[in-house]
C-alpha cells in the first residue's frame, strides 16, 4: 500500500510543478564545482579578499560552489542561507537587485525549500558580524527535496522525533549523513583506517587478492554460515565465514604473503559488537609465527591510530586507549587463574564445566572443553582488559586450524588482541601438519554431531593443499568493524557500518515528521 503524501511533500510537489511551468528543470545534469566550503573558510584574507566600501576587493575570491540549502532568513530584499557541501557549512548572501526580474521574489522565496540542492557563483566577504560568506551572484536549483528533512521537537524538556531515533538514522542514513555531519566524519575516519592498513602492508611487499564469497564448503572461522544455491549447477553454496582456507591455499601455491579485505557472513545474532555481514582484514605470511605477528600488529594499529588522531593515545568514552608499543603479553590460562582463582591447564571437559557452573555460569551438553574455557575467558577476564593486551597459547580445542605449542603441550601457537574488553583480531602459528589438521577437522566433526552448529567442515581439497606443503606460516584477522569502533570512539558497531543490517521495517501511520 502506498504511504499517503504529507502536506508538506504535497506542497514541494507543487513547487515543482510550478518551477517546471517557469522554465526551470528542477534536476539539470551538471554544475562546475570550483571550491568548497572549508576551503573558502581557511583561505579567505581580508586583506585581499574583503571588498572595502562597496568597492571590490583587491583580489576578489571567485566560487562556484554546490550543496543543500541548510536554513534561510529572509530580511526583505536580501537574505541569507546556510550551505552544506561535503566539507561543511557556508553562509551565503543572496540579493534580489543581483537577479533576473522575478527570481528573488518567485523562485528563490516561494519555491526553494531547505534540502534543496543548489549551485551558486560569486564571492567571498566578511559581514559585519564577522562571519564569512559568500555573495551569490548566480543561484541554480541542482535538484528539488520532494520529502522535508525532520526537525528537532521539544516537549518536557526532552528532543523527540527521527533525528535522535538511532533506529531511523540507521534506516535512512542518506538522511542521518545530511543531518549529522560528525556522523559522516566517523566514515571517512572508517575509510582512512582502511586504506592505512593497506599502504602499511602494500610497503612490506604483500600482494592483496580475492578470494571466493561462495563457497561450496564455509571454513576458517567457529560460525553458523548463510545458505543459498546454484541454480545452473543444482548445487548448495555458502556465504564464507572467512577467507582463510583460501587464501592458505595461495601460500602452498607460492606467495609469501597475501591479504585480503573483505566482507564475510555468519548466520548470528545482532548485538552492539555483532552484524552478520561485517569487514575483515586477513593476512598470511611464510617463514613467520606467531611472535613475529604479534610485532607487526602493534606496528599496523599504532600507526592506524596516529593517521587518524596524530597519536597514540585515542579517547574512547571517559577512557584513553594507549596503543603505543609494546603491549601487555598474557597466556591465557595465566589469565583465567588471576581473574577466577581456578587452575584449568590440564582439566578434562568434566571438571572444567564443574569449574564453571561454580562460577555461576550455564554449561549444556554440546559445549567441548574448549567452548567452556571460551566461556569463563569472556564472561571474567575479556570485559576488564582495557589498554590493548595480546592473551596467547590457547588450548588446542579452541584453535583447530592454529600450530601446537613449541613448548606447552595441550596447547596452540596463537593469540587474541583485546582492548576496551573486545576483541580486535585474531591470529596464529598456522598448523600445516595435514595429519594434524585431519585429526582437528574429525573432532570437529565429533563436535558437531554433539551439537555443536558452529563447529568446521572437513575440507578435503584443504587438506589436499596441504599435503603438497605449506611452509611455516603466520596468519592474521582483524575485525574491521570493531577497530573501527575503537578508533572513532563509537559505542555499537551500527555506527560504523554504512547499511547496517535491521528487522524489516514496518510502515509508520499518518505524516513524517516536520518540515525544515
Amino acid at each position: 500500500m502506498t504511504r499517503p503524501r504529507s502536506e508538506q511533500e504535497l506542497r514541494r510537489r507543487e513547487e515543482r510543478a510550478a518551477l517546471e511551468a517557469a522554465g526551470i528543470n528542477p534536476y539539470p545534469y551538471a554544475w562546475e564545482v570550483t571550491r568548497r566550503s572549508r576551503e573558502v573558510l581557511e583561505t579567505f584574507d581580508d586583506a585581499r579578499h574583503q571588498p572595502v566600501d562597496g568597492a571590490p576587493a583587491p583580489e576578489p575570491l571567485r566560487v562556484s560552489m554546490a550543496g543543500r540549502i541548510m536554513s534561510k532568513r529572509i530580511m526583505g530584499k536580501a537574505a541569507f542561507f546556510h550551505l552544506q557541501d561535503a566539507q561543511g557549512l557556508i553562509q551565503v548572501y543572496v540579493r534580489r537587485d543581483d537577479f533576473p526580474e522575478g527570481f528573488y521574489e518567485e523562485v528563490f522565496r516561494k519555491l526553494l525549500d531547505i534540502g534543496d540542492i543548489v549551485g551558486i557563483e560569486g564571492f567571498a566577504f566578511r559581514t559585519r558580524m564577522g562571519e564569512i560568506s559568500v555573495h551569490a551572484e548566480r543561484l541554480e536549483l541542482l535538484a528539488k527535496a520532494l520529502r522535508p528533512f525532520p526537525v528537532e521537537k521539544e516537549a518536557d524538556g526532552k528532543v523527540y522525533n527521527e533525528i535522535t531515533d538511532k533506529e531511523f538514522r540507521y534506516r535512512q542514513r542518506y538522511v542521518d549523513l545530511v543531518i549529522h555531519p560528525e556522523v559522516r566524519e566517523v566514515f571517512r575516519q572508517r575509510a582512512l583506517l582502511v586504506s592505512t592498513i593497506r599502504r602499511f602492508l602494500d610497503d612490506r611487499g604483500y600482494v592483496e587478492v580475492e578470494t571466493p564469497v561462495l563457497q561450496p564448503l564455509y571454513g576458517g572461522a567457529a560460525a553458523r554460515p548463510f545458505t543459498t544455491h546454484h541454480n545452473a549447477l543444482d548445487i548448495d553454496l555458502y556465504l564464507r565465514i572467512a577467507d582463510e582456507l583460501y587464501l592458505k591455499r595461495l601460500i602452498v601455491g607460492g606467495f609469501e604473503g597475501v591479504y585480503e579485505i573483505s566482507k564475510d557472513f555468519r548466520n548470528e545474532g545482532l548485538s552492539r559488537f555483532h552484524n552478520p555481514e561485517f569487514t575483515m582484514l586477513e593476512l598470511y605470511v611464510a617463514y613467520r609465527d606467531y611472535r613475529w605477528m604479534m610485532d607487526l600488529v602493534e606496528e599496523m594499529v599504532e600507526r592506524v591510530a596516529i593517521a587518524l588522531h596524530g597519536t597514540t593515545e585515542v579517547v574512547h568514552g571517559d577512557r584513553t586507549l594507549s596503543f603505543a608499543r609494546p603491549w601487555k603479553r598474557i597466556p591465557l590460562l595465566d589469565a583465567i587463574r588471576e581473574a577466577t582463582g581456578h587452575d584449568l591447564a590440564g582439566r578434562d571437559r568434566d571438571a572444567l564445566a564443574g569449574i564453571a557452573r561454580s562460577l555461576g555460569l550455564e554449561i549444556d551438553s554440546s559445549m567441548g572443553a574448549g567452548k567452556i574455557i571460551d566461556e569463563i575467558f569472556g564472561t571474567f577476564v575479556e570485559p576488564n582488559l582495557v589498554q590493548p593486551t595480546f592473551i596467547t597459547d590457547y588450548p588446542v580445542e579452541l584453535s583447530p586450524l592454529a600450530k601446537r605449542h613449541r613448548d606447552r603441550a595441550g596447547l596452540v601457537e596463537r593469540f587474541e588482541a583485546i582492548a576496551n574488553g573486545k576483541e580486535i583480531c585474531n591470529a596464529f602459528s598456522e598448523l600445516n601438519d595435514p595429519d594434524d589438521q585431519r585429526a582437528r577437522f574429525e573432532e570437529q566433526a565429533r563436535l558437531r554431531t554433539a551439537g555443536d552448529e558452529e563447529a568446521m567442515q572437513l575440507d578435503e581439497d584443504y587438506l589436499r593443499a596441504l599435503e603438497y606443503g605449506m611452509p611455516p606460516t603466520a596468519g592474521l584477522g582483524v575485525g574491521i568493524d570493531r577497530l573501527a569502533m575503537l578508533m572513532t570512539g563509537q559505542e555499537t558497531i551500527r555506527d560504523v557500518i554504512l547499511f547496517p543490517l535491521l528487522r524489516p521495517e514496518v510502515e509508520r501511520q499518518g505524516d513524517d515528521a516536520d518540515v525544515g
